[in-house]
């Protein structure tokens, strides 16, 4: 027999079969749902979107499944996490080979990224050097590099490593030449010779289209102890007819606790569908409720800078009121003790100032009498038809004012555009 060393992938399997969907529903939801020793230490916040990130793996990738496994840090840490062990469909030269990968979901996933293994069968050996695979099967991809919390996924990863192992396969395998016919030995599977490693006849830069086995007649795999399809042990002829020697009450006894255990069993699978399903409405109401989570944080961090806005609007306010106050005490008393009237104390500059201020204040002060005297009228203080006098009288005389206010705002106009053209004037001479 004579050794060879080719690149190559697993061989295109069989179609696989769809996992049940709800099979993995429940298992992903009874996983997630542990509480104490057995709890995953993923954060009650994010289970909801682990699990849809799985659901979405499975139903895109079957060859997928997620597990439950121990992984070991380098610590010496050991910690029960969720992994899609299976393999990645990976196109090459017109057919689809499959790469065995681990994924892990570490505890800080999904807000970290997952670490990606490729899981290499005896028969495999890791390419070296590989540009995104290590010796020990760690993978390393931009996907990876460059995840983004919550928009980056497991589908999208599995899609990059498909495109990137087909670029450069990460593994290859001993290719097995037979020189002479397969024999019926009973241990068909010699130590490779790893020293005809250089002196293969085979194309290293070809892909096989799998394995490439010793031959072994079907005559001598052994009887399968299950049968086909039933998931259950068969009775070998010993035991069936040991079974004519035993007491027939052991056989009733044995009978009807395989008969209870069957119908325990049932109890405790209905159990189990009942209380999923109570499982994924409470999914479903998590989300919800994380989404009224986010609303409410937005409203309250908008609410706190208003606040704080309103706090600085405060400050100053109270600021200019220390500084008016100071002012007033500083100034009180000074000027105005000797001056009879207060309106005194406001000098105007001439005498269309002097009317102007004249009639704004006459003005002002109607207005603030007819409002007196419409709350007056509305308590029944006054009589409505002196009301109606008193209010004709006043807005009478608040006219004139204000025409004399809008007369000597167009004399004060006319005066400043007058100064203006003598100053120009003066200063053109």
């Amino acid at each position: 027999m004579r050794f060879g060393w080719t690149y190559i992938t697993t061989m295109v399997p069989p179609a696989v079969e769809s996992p049940n969907p709800q099979l993995t529903q429940q298992f992903l939801s009874s996983a997630l749902s542990q509480r104490g020793p057995s709890a995953l230490p993923y954060s009650e916040d994010t289970k909801w979107l682990i699990r849809h990130h799985l659901l979405s793996l499975t139903t895109s990738f079957p060859s997928l499944e997620p597990k439950t496994a121990t992984f070991t840090h380098n610590d010496g840490r050991s910690v029960n996490l969720l992994q899609s062990d299976g393999t990645v469909p990976m196109p090459y030269q017109g057919v689809t080979y499959n790469i065995p990968v681990v994924i892990w979901l570490m505890e800080s996933y999904p807000r970290h990224p997952p670490c990606v293994y490729v899981n290499p069968t005896r028969d495999m050996v890791i390419k070296r050097p590989h540009s995104h695979v290590n010796p020990s099967g760690l993978v390393s991809l931009p996907y990876l590099h460059n995840w983004i919390y919550p928009s980056s996924n497991l589908v999208d990863l599995v899609r990059a490593l498909s495109l990137t192992f087909a670029a450069d396969p990460p593994l290859f395998s001993q290719r097995r030449a037979p020189r002479t016919p397969p024999s019926h030995n009973p241990n068909p599977n010699p130590s490779p010779n790893f020293d005809s490693f250089s002196s293969g006849s085979s194309n290293p830069g070809a892909f096989s289209s799998g394995y490439s086995r010793p031959s072994i007649p079907p005559n001598n795999y052994p009887p399968s102890p299950y049968a086909s399809g039933s998931g259950r042990v068969q009775p070998s002829p010993t035991t069936t007819t040991s079974h004519h020697g035993e007491d027939q009450s052991e056989v009733f006894k044995r009978n009807a606790i395989n008969k209870l255990v069957e119908i325990v069993h049932g109890d405790v699978v209905g159990l189990r569908k009942t209380r999923e399903g109570e499982m994924e409405g409470l999914f479903s109401v998590q989300g919800v409720l994380k989404q009224r989570e986010d609303q409410l944080n937005k409203g309250l961090k908008g609410m706190r800078d208003e606040m704080e806005g309103l706090e600085q609007q405060l400050q100053m306010v109270l600021m200019n009121s220390d500084v008016i106050e100071g002012w007033l005490r500083d100034n009180q008393g000074k000027k105005f003790r000797s001056l009879e009237n207060v309106e005194d104390a406001f000098e105007c500059v001439d005498v269309l100032s002097k009317q102007m201020l004249d009639c704004t204040a006459s003005d002002l002060a109607i207005e603030d009498t007819l409002y007196a005297l419409d709350k007056a009228v509305q308590v029944g203080s006054v009589p409505f038809d002196q009301y109606l006098r008193s209010v004709r009288a006043l807005s009478r005389e608040q006219f004139f004012h204000r025409a004399m206010v809008a007369k000597v705002r167009a004399a004060q106009l006319q005066a400043q555009v007058a100064n203006m053209a003598s100053r120009n004037q003066h200063y053109a001479v």
